[in-house]
């Protein structure tokens, strides 16, 4: 395997930032970052306890609305 020395590494952010533009750079890495996070949280195991509930009071969507009187078929 090829050892990557300095200037290969420069060379690679030089077209990095050619390619993408030094506006979606930070972009980018950040998305990265989110993204080796949470599989690396995958691997070891962390259950996401900690999802967000539906605050108290807000209605359930996902289950059909009962067929209303109007509503007839003629």
């Amino acid at each position: 395997m090829p050892n990557v020395g300095p200037w290969e590494i420069i060379l690679l952010l030089l077209l990095a930032l050619l390619l993408f533009g030094a506006k979606r750079l930070p972009e980018i890495g950040r998305s990265m970052g989110k993204g080796m996070r949470e599989f690396k949280d995958s691997l070891g195991g962390k259950d996401d306890d900690d999802r967000p509930e539906l605050p108290v009071g807000t209605q359930d969507t996902t289950a059909a609305a009962p067929p209303r009187e109007r509503d007839t078929v003629r």
